[in-house]
Order: structure tokens, then sequence, then C-alpha cells
């Protein structure tokens, strides 16, 4: 099946840890969008350093995955990625980082996520 891609610049919002930090997303859309949810992953040469973002780009959001709806736009997505990374208090890295990295399949919904709170 074929997708649409998109890269989407995004800023790090003033007053975080990744304030004036420049990142791109990757969406990629398959023909079911909007009632199949984009892969959405980081990618370029600035991935940033977040507890729910691994070092390959892929992210850890259930909107992305079991929470999203049809209702969710390319807008809402990129404001739940900023609001996630300006809560951080710490940059560091997934603790199954490394793990998971090598492991884990190209397509980020294919992971099944557990996920641990905000």
């Amino acid at each position: 099946s074929s997708f649409l891609r998109w890269i989407v610049d995004m800023e790090g919002a003033p007053g975080t840890l990744y304030e004036g930090e420049k990142f791109q997303l990757l969406f990629k859309f398959s023909s079911r969008y909007p009632f199949d949810s984009p892969q959405v992953m980081f990618t370029g040469d600035n991935i940033p350093v977040h507890p729910h973002v691994y070092s390959n780009g892929h992210i850890c959001l259930s909107i992305l995955t079991e929470d999203w709806s049809p209702a969710l736009s390319v807008q809402s997505v990129c404001l739940s990625i900023i609001s996630m990374l300006s809560s951080c208090k710490e940059k560091r890295r997934p603790p199954d980082n490394s793990f998971y990295v090598r492991t884990c399949n190209k397509n980020p919904k294919k992971t099944k996520w557990w996920y641990h709170g905000k």
C-alpha cells in the first residue's frame, strides 16, 4: 500500500528543556487515514532526548496507536507532542531504549506499547 509522507518542522517551546531546539516529525498516512492513525516519529539529525522518545525516533504516546480518533488532526498530534516535550523535567531516554531500538519493527504502530503515565 502506498503512503503519503509529510515532514513537519517543530521547535521546542519557550521556557522548556527543549527551548529553541529544532525537530522534524515524519507523518506517514495510509489510504485508510483518518480512520487509521498515521505513523508518526521523529526523524532527522536531532531526535529529542525524552523518557517517551526512543533514539530511533519512535514515540510512546497513546494517541498515536490505541487512543487514536479520526477527529484528531496533524495539528492536534503536533500539539500533543509539543505538550509531552514541554512537561519533561529531565532529558533522558526510556530505560529500555537500547533493547527496543535493537529489536523493534521499523513501523512504530506495530509496537505493543505499555503506557506508564505522564
